[in-house]
């Protein structure tokens, strides 16, 4: 990681967090190289975690961490900082969201084959965290910014910074404030489920928060945004939105009915209506078959 040299900033990811894009002095190798600057030893064990789960997967539908270091110490009494910098690979067609706002400018909607065979390669990734041993983890910030398209059009899941335990019991106000606040912190708005915008002080969450995320991001890759963007560009409330559970489908659009039933069945207010992963990637595969004419 030493011998590199920053070519631009290609992302700023939060306040606290940049991603640039560097070239390897010797080979020449393009990277993304993630910054997380780091206030308090609290930050820095945060940051660090991030740099433990993407060297925890062995997938290829999510990012691999390359390398990674930290530099510094930070002290808020002393007002010093430390950076984690994280080494990933650089796609160079970016994220599914800049293709979607390209496509939008155009007018032009992405295929319906097209869209199920990115979303099931996700959701392949979304099923390894799901299955990670010896408990269950979950992403908690799925939507297009956070998927990077390989030139092949493959997606490959990044940003692991909001990932956690998926289940979480909770039994006292306390908690349920702890975990509505790091939900607000880590989780964006329009992909975020209605049970983590006003967590109930005894009860629990588990992976299904994904599978909502998942289906605003379905959503979002055939319509170009999440149902709950244009509340959130709006500056209405978006959790009341959300909690609504009202899904704005366009009047016309190219899409099939099991294509809107399928987002529909993600986008489930009530987190026990939701299907887990495993029914999501079978049907998915279902509808592959029978628009292939495959019974």
């Amino acid at each position: 990681m030493d011998e590199a040299i920053v070519l631009e900033n290609i992302l700023e990811k939060e306040v606290f967090s940049t991603v640039d894009l560097v070239e390897d002095l010797i080979t020449h190798k393009l990277y993304a190289l993630k910054k997380i600057i780091c206030h308090s030893p609290e930050d820095q064990k945060i940051a660090l975690t991030e740099v433990d789960y993407y060297k925890l997967f062995d997938s290829q539908h999510i990012i691999e961490c390359i390398d990674s270091d930290y530099v510094g110490i930070p002290n808020m009494t002393s007002n010093s900082t430390s950076q984690i910098l994280i080494l990933l690979p650089y796609c160079k067609r970016g994220t599914l969201h800049h293709e979607l706002m390209s496509r939008m400018k155009a007018g032009v909607h992405m295929e319906e084959k097209v869209v199920l065979k990115i979303f099931r390669h996700i959701c392949e990734g979304v099923r390894v965290m799901h299955s990670t041993a010896p408990y269950p983890l979950v992403h908690r910030d799925l939507k297009t910014s956070n998927i990077l398209l390989k030139d092949d059009m493959l997606p490959l899941i990044m940003d692991l910074g909001s990932m956690t335990k998926a289940r979480v019991e909770i039994t006292s106000s306390r908690e349920a404030r702890k975990l509505q606040d790091e939900a607000a912190e880590r989780s964006s708005m329009p992909y975020r489920a209605p049970e983590l915008f006003n967590v109930e002080s005894t009860g629990s969450v588990d992976e299904r928060t994904d599978i909502w995320s998942l289906g605003c991001l379905l959503y979002a890759m055939c319509f170009y945004k999440s149902p709950f963007d244009s509340v959130y560009e709006r500056g209405d409330s978006v959790a009341l939105a959300v909690v609504g559970g009202k899904i704005p489908f366009p009047e016309a659009h190219p899409y099939s009915e099991d294509m809107v039933d399928l987002i529909t069945s993600m986008i489930q207010v009530n987190p026990e209506e939701r299907p887990y992963i495993d029914w999501v990637i079978e049907s998915v595969e279902q509808l592959m078959k029978k628009m292939s004419g495959v019974v």
